[in-house]
C-alpha cells in the first residue's frame, strides 16, 4: 500500500505537487470513486486508478530501449539542448528516468533508459562483464597490429589504462570494437592514442541485445523478457 500521490509521481510525468493538485480537483480515481486525499492509500497491484480518464498500469520500474539519433544529448534535463528523454513518449515519462551510461552528442545507436537504478549499474559496472559493441569509421587506414595494441589494453594520452577490447577490422577505414567500460569518450580517445580520429560512431550492441533494424532513429520501445535474457542482466524482482 502507498499514498496515492507518490505512486501518481512514480508512474507519470507528474510531480508530488501536480499529482496532489490533481487529485483535490477530483481527476483521479480509485476503484471508480474519486480519490479522497494524496495520502490515500492504495494497492496499485490490486486496485483500479484512473487520472485524467486514462487508466495507470502500473509498473515498480521501467526499461525501455531508445535508438540514439546524433545531435541529441544523453543527459535527463538540458536548459540549452535536446536529451534523450525528450525523445521519450508522454506515455513513458516518469520521475527518475534516465539513460543508462551515456552516448556522445553525436554518436548514434542503442541506448537503455530506466528508473531502476541498481539495474543500471549492473549494465555500467565492468565487473558485470557486459560489453558494448560500437561501428567506427576512422580519418585514416588502420594499422594490422591495431587488433593487438587494442587486446593489451590501450593507454590514453592522461596515462589512463584501458581495459582489453576487442577490435575487427572491416575495412581500411572501419572497425568494430568491442568494450566492457565506459570512460568519457573512451573510444575516441583510444584511437586518438593510436593517431586516429574518430569521424562516425554507432553502439550496435549491449551484451547479446542488437539494436533491432525496425526501430526507428529516436524511436523507443520497452524491453520485453528475451531483452532482459539477451543482456544478461535482470531485474532484481524477476531473477
Amino acid at each position: 500500500m502507498e499514498r496515492l500521490d507518490k505512486i501518481l509521481a512514480s508512474q507519470t510525468s507528474l510531480s508530488r505537487t501536480e499529482a496532489k493538485r490533481a487529485i483535490h480537483l477530483g481527476q483521479v480515481l480509485v476503484d471508480g470513486q474519486v480519490a479522497s486525499s494524496p495520502e490515500q492509500k492504495v494497492d496499485p497491484m490490486a486496485q483500479k486508478i484512473i487520472a485524467f480518464g486514462k487508466p495507470i498500469a502500473y509498473q515498480k520500474h521501467l526499461y525501455l530501449m531508445l535508438h540514439k539519433p546524433a545531435g541529441v544529448l544523453s543527459a535527463s534535463r538540458d536548459s540549452r539542448q535536446k536529451t534523450v528523454l525528450d525523445l521519450v513518449p508522454d506515455h513513458f515519462r516518469r520521475a527518475g528516468l534516465a539513460p543508462v551510461g551515456r552516448l556522445d552528442k553525436n554518436t548514434t545507436g542503442l541506448l537503455l533508459l530506466t528508473d531502476d537504478g541498481d539495474f543500471a549499474h549492473r549494465i555500467i559496472s565492468p565487473k558485470s562483464g557486459v560489453t558494448k559493441i560500437y561501428d567506427v569509421a576512422l580519418d585514416a587506414d588502420l594499422k594490422p597490429d591495431l587488433p593487438e595494441r587494442f587486446l593489451a589494453g590501450v593507454t590514453l594520452a592522461d596515462g589512463t589504462k584501458c581495459l582489453p577490447a576487442k577490435l575487427d577490422i572491416t575495412g581500411p577505414r572501419t572497425a568494430l570494437v568491442e568494450i566492457c567500460e565506459g570512460k568519457y569518450h573512451q573510444i575516441k580517445r583510444m584511437f586518438g592514442a593510436v593517431g586516429l580520429g574518430v569521424e562516425s560512431l554507432h553502439r550496435r550492441s549491449i551484451g547479446g541485445l542488437l539494436l533491432p533494424p525496425d526501430l526507428a532513429a529516436g524511436a523507443c520501445r520497452m524491453l520485453k523478457e528475451e531483452d532482459f535474457s539477451a543482456l544478461g542482466v535482470f531485474p532484481n524482482d524477476c531473477q
